[in-house]
C-alpha cells in the first residue's frame, strides 16, 4: 500500500496520521517545529469540560512516536510537491538540529548550563528559554535542539554533555518521499494585536494576548500558574477581556469569527475566578457565540460563578494618570450605559488565521487559497475536506478556524479519505503488473 505525507503535527494532523497508520499505511508526518504537538501543548485547559489539555495530548504524541508505521520528521519543510493522484514525489527539507538523534538521552544538563537567555516563542515571549532548549517539557521527539543563531559557543554544553551527543556543525537534508495521497494540517496562528493599535498591546506592559494568559495561567508556564501583571509582578485586582481582536473585522478584511475566541475567554475567566475569587472578571463582547455541545451551558456556568459580561467593545485603552491601572470608556449597548473602567490586567482575544507558511505550500501543492487565506476546500454537504486537486486533503483549522473537537474530527475524515486514495492506489498498481 502507498505512503500517505501529513503536513503539519497539530492535533489534527496527530490524528489523522494515527488513523491511517492504524490501517496499515505508512506515514510520513512532517513538521517545521521542533516537537509535534502544536498550539495544544500551549493551553492549560481544554473548554468545556476544564480537562487538562497535555493529558488529551500527550499520550497521542507518545503514541505517534511509537508506532511502527509512522516516520516523524521535524524541523521539516515542504520544498517540493511533484506527480498526481497516487504517485506523489514529495521533496522535505530537514533543516539542522545541530543533536545528535540516536545518541541524545533528552536529560536537559546542556540547558542548565547554558548562559544565553532568549525570546521563547512557546511561552508567548511571557517567559525566556535557553540557546540550547527542549520547547517543553513533554515533547516528542524528547530530544533538545540547538538554536544556532543565538548561541555564542561557549563551550558548556559540549563539556557537561555525557553521550557527546551536541554538533559544533550539522547541515540541512533533502529526503525524497512517494506518496500515494497528501493530507494538509498546517494549523494556525493568532492575529498580530499590534495591527489593532488603539487598544495598547506592547506599548502597555499589562495588556496581553490571550495566548500569553494562557500561559500565565498553565502551571507549567513561566509564571508557575500565577496570573500577575507584567509591570509590577503584583496581582491584578480586575481584569477584562476584550473580544474580536482581529476577528470579524471588515477593515482589517477579517470578516470571519475565530470560533474558539468566546469558550476560551470564558474558560480562562473561569479559571482565575476559580483560583482567586476576589478578582473581578469582565468579558467584553460583540456576540457570544456558544454554538457547540455543551457551550451554552458552559456560558451560564461562567455567569454563576461572578463573570460579568458586558455587550460592546472599547475603542481604546490608555494609561490611567492618576494610578498605575489602564484606563477604557465603552458603551454598553444593550442599555446605552457609558462605563469607565480602570483594569489592573487587559486581555485582548486574538483571532485565528492561516500560518505565514500557508500560501507558499499551497503554490507547490498547487491548491487555492480563500480570500481570507485559508485553503480552499471543496466544501459542499458530502466532502469537506477535498480539495480542488485529486489526492490532496485538508483538514483542521487550515480550512478555516475551528475548535479541537472539530478539528480532531476533521483529522479523521482526512485520514479515511486519503486511506480511501491510497487503496485505489495500490489497485491501479496491481492491475497493471
Amino acid at each position: 500500500m502507498g505512503d500517505v505525507v501529513v503536513i503539519g503535527a497539530g492535533i489534527s494532523g496527530i490524528q489523522a496520521a494515527l488513523d491511517l497508520a492504524n490501517l496499515g499505511v505508512i506515514v510520513h508526518l512532517i513538521e517545521r517545529e521542533p516537537t509535534i504537538g502544536g498550539h495544544m501543548a500551549q493551553l492549560d485547559k481544554t473548554f468545556p469540560t476544564n480537562d487538562c489539555s497535555m493529558c488529551i495530548l500527550s499520550p497521542k504524541m507518545v503514541d505517534v512516536q511509537r508506532h511502527a508505521n509512522i516516520r516523524v520528521h521535524t524541523l521539516s519543510e515542504v520544498e517540493k510537491v511533484e506527480g498526481e493522484a497516487g504517485h506523489f514525489q514529495v521533496t522535505i527539507r530537514e533543516h539542522p538540529r545541530y543533536i545528535d538523534m540516536d545518541t541524545c538521552t533528552g536529560c536537559g544538563d546542556c540547558i542548565g548550563i547554558c548562559p544565553v537567555e532568549v525570546y521563547n516563542r512557546f511561552d508567548a515571549g511571557v517567559g525566556v528559554r535557553k540557546a540550547i532548549y527542549k520547547p517543553y517539557p513533554q515533547a516528542v521527539p524528547d530530544r533538545v535542539v540547538k538554536d544556532k543563531e543565538h548561541c555564542i559557543e561557549c563551550g558548556l554544553c559540549y563539556d557537561i554533555c555525557g553521550p557527546q551527543a551536541i554538533l559544533r556543525e550539522d547541515a540541512e537534508k533533502e529526503i525524497e518521499i512517494e506518496a500515494a495521497s497528501i493530507v494538509v494540517t498546517t494549523g494556525y496562528e493568532v492575529f498580530d494585536a499590534r495591527k489593532k493599535s488603539p487598544l495598547g498591546y506592547l506599548q502597555f506592559p499589562d495588556v496581553v494576548t490571550s495566548l500569553e494568559l494562557e500561559r500565565m495561567i498553565n502551571a507549567s508556564g513561566p509564571t508557575g500558574g500565577k496570573i500577575r501583571r507584567l509591570s509590577d509582578g503584583t496581582e491584578p485586582k480586575s481584569i477584562v477581556f476584550i473580544q474580536c481582536v482581529g476577528s470579524r473585522d471588515m477593515p482589517l478584511k477579517r470578516p470571519y469569527c475565530s470560533c474558539v475566541c468566546c469558550m476560551q475567554a470564558m474558560k480562562n475567566a473561569m479559571l482565575i475566578k476559580e483560583k482567586h475569587p476576589e478578582i473581578d472578571v469582565t468579558i467584553f463582547y460583540m456576540d457570544v457565540r456558544a454554538y457547540g455541545k455543551g457551550y451554552e451551558e458552559y456560558y451560564e456556568r461562567a455567569k454563576g460563578v461572578g463573570v460579568r459580561f458586558v455587550r460592546g467593545l472599547p475603542s481604546d485603552v490608555l494609561a490611567d494618570k492618576n494610578s498605575s491601572s489602564l484606563r477604557f470608556q465603552v458603551e454598553n449597548t444593550e442599555n446605552g450605559e457609558i462605563q469607565v473602567l480602570h483594569p489592573g490586567l487587559v486581555v485582548l482575544s486574538v483571532g485565528i488565521q492561516p500560518t505565514d507558511a500557508t500560501a507558499a505550500l499551497a503554490e507547490k501543492l498547487g491548491l487555492p487559497l480563500e480570500e481570507t487565506g485559508f485553503i480552499k476546500s471543496v466544501h459542499d454537504a458530502m466532502d469537506t475536506v477535498g480539495t480542488m486537486k485529486p489526492g490532496i486533503f485538508v483538514a483542521g483549522t487550515a480550512i478555516a478556524p475551528k475548535d479541537i473537537p472539530d478539528s480532531v474530527a476533521s483529522g479523521e475524515s482526512a485520514a479515511m479519505r486519503a486511506f480511501i486514495e491510497t487503496k485505489k492506489a495500490t489497485a491501479t498498481r496491481a492491475r497493471s503488473r
